[in-house]
């Protein structure tokens, strides 16, 4: 079994600053040393390296010079975070810069040769790979309900990434009572990182109702046997705190936390 320390070594080395071969349309990487700006998505995003290379003033100068590229597109954004970055006062000079942070999360990894668990589901609830817009809107209404947010961008964002990678952004939905048209209880995406030992579990969303009857632990043995399949050696997770317990006890580890620091442009006058 590889060590929690070796897998956080491959997390940070593969996929922190990860840049697809093939761009995905309408989506830009800009990389700068160990900051990665990414623009296009529903919101913007800056990833960088454990060490983001920058103390003190510099370091205050770099997140505002990132900040104020966004604030010029009138844009909100993300600065992803890890419990384990350096410098360790990151989070509080993007909390003086006007960053938000929103809820912390465990990312954890697990081998996938390790997750050999057949997918069991309740009775009449069926797992479907679907690439359909009308499919994508469902899941954008079932994950308005789940969280009571506006998820209605997630649509059009599904579309676009099962389009520009068909092989590598996979989509599914769980449907009680019958196949193709069922109620919509559950979705999920499965996305490879190509180049990279890892794919990611992502979007995992259950109905209230629904919760509780196996059908989150189905989704994962299910995504976890096609990137098995795929030769993939490792899953990656950001997991919610109802989630992480589930993975944990399917085999996976935790090794890190992350946080997502947003800014948002203030409102006109």
């Amino acid at each position: 079994m590889t060590t929690r320390d070796a897998l956080r070594d491959a997390y940070d080395a593969q996929l922190r600053l990860w840049v697809p071969t093939d761009r995905p349309t309408g989506i830009r990487y800009e990389l700068s040393g160990p900051v990665l700006r990414i623009l296009g998505r529903h919101q913007g995003l800056v990833e960088t390296a454990r060490d983001v290379g920058a103390t003190g003033a510099a370091l205050d100068a770099l997140i505002a010079e990132h900040r104020d590229f966004f604030a010029a597109r009138g844009e909100a954004f993300e600065w992803k975070t890890r419990g384990h970055d350096l410098p360790a006062d990151l989070p509080d000079r993007l909390l003086a810069a006007g960053f938000v942070a929103e809820e912390l999360e465990t990312v954890v990894v697990a081998e996938t040769e390790r997750l050999n668990a057949v997918p069991v589901l309740p009775v009449g609830v069926t797992i479907r790979q679907v690439d359909t817009r009308a499919d994508f809107e469902r899941i954008a209404a079932l994950q308005s309900q789940v969280w009571d947010e506006d998820y209605a961008w997630l649509a059009d964002q599904l579309e676009a990434g099962v389009r520009d990678a068909p092989g590598d952004v996979l989509v599914f939905v769980a449907e009680a009572g019958g196949v193709h048209g069922g109620e919509l209880v559950s979705s999920c995406r499965l996305e490879f990182t190509r180049g990279t030992d890892f794919a990611g579990l992502w979007g995992g969303s259950t109905l209230a109702a629904w919760r509780g009857r196996g059908i989150y632990r189905a989704l994962v043995a299910y995504r976890a046997r096609l990137a098995h399949q795929r030769g993939v050696r490792y899953l990656q997770v950001d997991a919610s705190d109802d989630s992480k317990p589930i993975l944990l006890r399917l085999g996976f580890q935790a090794i890190t936390t992350t946080t997502p620091w947003v800014w948002t442009p203030p409102a006109p006058d």
